[in-house]
Parts: C-alpha cells; sequence; structure tokens
C-alpha cells in the first residue's frame, strides 16, 4: 500500500503509546510500517526537498498535532508519552482520528488557528474548512510556513524552561548581542549576572560604541511575572540613575504588570516567553537554517527592450 495520508498516522501513534511507556518517532514508525507492511520503496520515499523520507516527516507531524491537543506529552528530544486525555480518547474506541476530532480540544484549535489569523484567514473559519482548494498556492505557502513557525516557536520555548538559570543568562546575552545590543560578545558577557544587586541582573550597552546602556533582569521562571517583580525592577532603575530597562521571563507577565509599564515615565521593555521565541527565531538564536525557499517572478524590465 502507498504511504498513508498525514491524517492517518494520528490514531496509530497513539495506539502505539496506549502502553504508558517513553517511546520515540523512530519507535511509532517501526510499530507502523509493521501494520501497514510498506515495502522499502514506500519507506524510502522522500519529500520533494530531499531531506526526509514522507513517513518520518508524518510521523513527526501527527506527534506534533497529538501533543498540541493535549493527547501526548514530550518527554524529551523526539521522544513522548500518552497523557490522560489520551488514554481517554482510547477508551471511546475512535475509528479514526483527524483534524476535525482534534478540534474538540481548544488547546489545538489555539494553536492551528494563530497561523490562519496571522495570514487574515478568518478566525472563525474552522480549521478543517481552511484546508481547502479555495486558497491560493502562495497563500498555502505562507499559512504553512506561519505554522511551521508557530511549532518551532513552542517547541524552542519548551527547551528554554528545560535549561538552567545560568544557561538562559547566556542565553538573553546572546540574543541581545544578535540583536545589536551590548557590543561585543564579550562585553555583553562580562556585563549580565555581574551585577545582581537591587533588583538588576545585568547592564548591556544600548549601542557598540557604549553611548547608552540598559539595564537587564532575565528570569526563567515557570509562575506568571506580576506587577510588584516589574515595579521592583522598576525601581531599582532609579537606584541607578537609569531610565532604559528590559525585563526578560520564559512565562508570561500579568495585564497588571504590562498596564504598569505603560504609566511610568521610565522605558521598561517586557518581553515573555512568546516573545523571547519569536526573537530568537528572527535573530537566530538556538535555532538553525533547514532549508530556504526563494520565490521568484518574472522581471519585466528584463524584457523591456525598447
Amino acid at each position: 500500500m502507498p504511504v498513508p495520508d498525514f491524517q492517518t498516522f494520528l490514531l496509530p501513534v497513539l495506539l502505539h503509546a496506549a502502553d504508558g511507556q517513553e517511546h520515540t518517532v523512530q519507535d511509532a514508525l517501526k510499530y507502523m510500517v509493521d501494520q501497514w507492511r510498506l515495502t522499502e520503496d514506500d519507506k524510502r520515499q522522500l519529500l520533494p526537498s530531499g531531506r526526509q523520507t514522507v513517513l518520518s516527516n508524518r510521523a513527526s507531524w501527527a506527534c506534533t498535532y497529538l501533543a498540541r491537543a493535549g493527547l501526548i506529552e514530550r518527554t524529551g528530544r523526539s521522544k513522548y508519552c500518552i497523557t490522560q486525555r489520551g488514554r481517554e480518547v482510547l477508551a471511546q474506541n475512535p475509528e479514526r482520528i483527524n483534524i476535525r476530532f482534534l478540534e474538540n480540544y481548544p488547546e489545538f484549535v489555539r494553536f492551528h488557528r494563530m497561523a490562519r489569523q496571522d495570514n487574515g484567514v478568518n478566525r472563525e473559519t474552522s480549521v478543517s474548512n481552511q484546508m481547502d482548494i479555495s486558497r491560493s498556492p502562495r497563500e498555502i505557502l505562507d499559512s504553512s510556513y506561519q505554522e511551521l513557525r508557530i511549532v518551532l516557536a513552542q517547541e524552542l520555548l519548551e527547551q528554554v524552561k528545560q535549561c538552567s538559570p545560568n544557561f538562559f543568562e547566556q542565553l538573553v546575552v546572546d540574543l541581545l548581542v544578535a540583536m545589536g545590543y551590548g557590543g561585543s560578545r564579550r562585553d555583553a558577557g562580562q556585563a549580565i549576572g555581574q551585577s545582581g544587586d537591587g533588583g538588576i541582573d545585568g547592564i548591556i550597552k544600548e549601542d557598540p560604541l557604549g553611548l547608552d546602556v540598559v539595564y537587564v533582569q532575565a528570569k526563567r521562571w515557570e509562575r506568571t511575572v506580576g506587577r510588584p517583580e516589574v515595579q521592583g525592577f522598576s525601581g531599582s532603575l532609579d537606584g541607578h540613575r537609569a531610565r532604559k530597562g528590559v525585563f526578560i521571563t520564559a512565562s508570561s507577565f500579568t495585564a497588571d504588570a504590562r498596564d504598569y509599564v505603560n504609566r511610568i515615565d521610565k522605558k521598561i521593555v517586557l518581553i515573555d516567553g512568546d516573545q523571547l521565541a519569536q526573537l530568537m527565531i528572527d535573530h537566530g538564536v538556538g535555532v538553525s537554517e533547514e532549508r530556504a525557499y526563494v520565490l521568484k517572478k518574472i522581471d519585466l524590465d528584463y524584457f523591456n527592450i525598447e
């Protein structure tokens, strides 16, 4: 039989995890190859990019979609195990799990609609209905890019939350330098994490020449950062006669905290985990290029020979 479509992978991946043990994507692949009795040619079939097999790609995406619906959880790189919600689904003996089925879970709907919303697609349209032929190839490409980016950002943030506080501080250094702050990597590395007094984790140059400085607080916290923490950081700036600060966290800020920085004279920028992940992608920190696509169009000036 030919390699099944992507949605056909969803139920077998979940069934394979039913024993409650930790599994890898490769484990799931072997299980499905045996179940479907795929040929060697089927197993070797590559994506158009030629860099990954169709089987591996579809199995990986099946794991991603199941994880976003809360049916499995990531336990490590390419590793996962079933959740209580996943067990409850299997107890219903579903004949098939597809995208429409996953739309029953708000977490999945939020995840899958983000790409469509970013691409200008009506957010009230169901995920299933958006996957039709009404969109142009360019719209499909743009939407797919946004979805890939969202998945990458979420996985990147999960990785960040697993790192140590010291590593997180160094990650912040790398990001700020990549964004053009801090002068050299050496200068920035000496600044961040060295002062450690008065609620300030470090001082970094605002520009390569050091004409002004920015005070930084970097916290790899799980809990939401509220107004008291941000207000304390603001007070610390007063102690240094500073007017600019950046508060970076791997979690999120309360609405009260954001409202506070909008009402004070000092310029304090709050960067939460979601924005941190997007900045890391934009500036190439913690990510590497897998493949680049260049879209070209007709150059009409070339053909204008008059």
